[in-house]
């Protein structure tokens, strides 16, 4: 399966920080979902981490010096810039902010960023306080102004053992930031209310009624959708996911909590993306205290949970959203499929079957039919991140047809 980094060539500039060690793994992360990352260091980078650790990692050779590169035919500033797909200065330390807010080409990394022709993200990490300075701040409002990507500092303690914003974000954070560069952002304007994982259903303070769904599939799904330019916001059961980066994230419990919570959402949502696994029922009665074993009944009456999906179906129409449902199958799939977009009302259906292993609850990958009035798509068994990004192909084709 290939990633969504495959093919993509990187360039990384390193700069003269502690951070620098950080940025070794995300290179090591990028060469192994397929990038082709060329890595710069200026000659104070070299001094906190030896290039050869990134050539390791990279698979590349490190470049460090203008005039070395051009005298042994590497690979010049000029090809760098011309040639990548994304260029990332990470650590970006005050100095190196300074001059690339002020146009300044002194070596072969800054050389390089004036010979760009791609996405250029900066992630500034230093102290504190050189981060707050009037100056530090003024240069990056100016490369802002100027078309750079700011990847914001996190707060945190520092090596020189100071608390506050200037570290390094986490690299899953970044790999969201540097796939949302390089993303057309077909999706911008759209506001998305994406549904995820399980609900739990009490049946007292220490039991409930649930199922298995991790929610893998609808947090891949407001990653891509954020990615791609929208306004994401994520409702969500229960799950052991971090929200994704950007996405705004409304965390529920029962499927009365769900309800309320995306009936209210709809009312400003341009596409509505069902894929929690809502209970279909909930106990008649909760008990207020855990329920002993001696005292148990071994009957459990049930009453239905609101249907959040028919109730949204109905009132499409009126706030003109576009609606997108799941159905989690073990057989009939396709049969099923139609039945629900029929009766929902939905605009499009995505159905899975959840007996295999590589397809059902809790996978990493998914094999989704894709179904509408038009007919039914198979889509490759492949992960769910590129599953996301095939589905919402199609809200795409579906939101250019309106």
């Amino acid at each position: 399966m290939n990633s969504l980094f495959s093919g993509k060539k990187i360039v990384i500039g390193i700069t003269g920080s502690i951070a620098a060690f950080k940025v070794a793994g995300w290179v090591s992360s990028l060469a192994k979902e397929g990038a082709d990352v060329s890595v710069v260091m200026t000659t104070s980078a070299c001094r906190f981490v030896a290039p050869l650790t990134y050539g390791a990692l990279s698979g590349n050779p490190v470049l460090t010096d203008m005039f070395a590169a051009e005298e042994s035919h590497a690979i010049s500033h000029i090809q760098l810039g011309e040639e990548a797909d994304l260029l990332v200065i990470a650590p970006a330390t005050a100095n190196t902010i300074a001059k690339l807010a002020h146009g300044m080409a002194d070596d072969l990394l800054s050389t390089s960023v004036l010979a760009a022709d791609c996405p250029i993200l900066v992630a500034p990490a230093m102290n504190s306080r050189m981060l707050a300075k009037a100056t530090t701040q003024r240069n990056i409002t100016t490369l802002k102004e100027l078309g750079f990507m700011i990847i914001e500092p996190e707060s945190g303690q520092m090596a020189c053992k100071t608390d506050g914003p200037g570290r390094l974000p986490e690299w899953e954070r970044v790999r969201g930031e540097l796939l949302a560069a390089i993303t057309p952002q077909d999706l911008a304007g759209e506001r998305f209310v994406v549904t995820a994982g399980p609900t739990r259903e009490a049946l007292d303070p220490a039991r409930f009624l649930s199922n298995r769904s991790s929610g893998k599939m609808g947090y891949a799904i407001a990653c891509a959708a954020r990615r791609r330019g929208a306004e994401v916001l994520l409702i969500s059961g229960p799950t052991a996911l971090s929200a994704p980066f950007g996405v705004l994230r409304n965390e529920v419990q029962t499927a009365e909590e769900m309800y309320k919570a995306v009936i209210h959402a709809s009312y400003e949502a341009t596409v509505i993306i069902k894929s929690a696994a809502v209970s279909d029922f909930r106990p008649e009665m909760v008990a207020v205290d855990k329920v002993k074993k001696d005292d148990a009944s071994f009957i459990l009456q049930l009453r239905q949970t609101p249907d959040i999906l028919q109730q949204l179906g109905a009132e499409k129409e009126k706030y003109g959203y576009l609606l997108v449902g799941f159905a989690a199958e073990s057989c009939g799939h396709l049969q099923a499929g139609e039945k629900k977009l029929v009766q929902k009302n939905l605009d499009l259906i995505a159905i899975n079957d959840i007996s295999s292993k590589e397809t059902g609850f809790e996978a990493d990958t998914n094999q989704i039919t894709l179904l509408d009035s038009h007919g039914f798509t198979e889509l490759p068994l492949t992960s769910k991140e590129d599953t996301a990004d095939l589905i919402l192909d199609r809200v795409c084709k579906l939101l250019s047809a309106r």
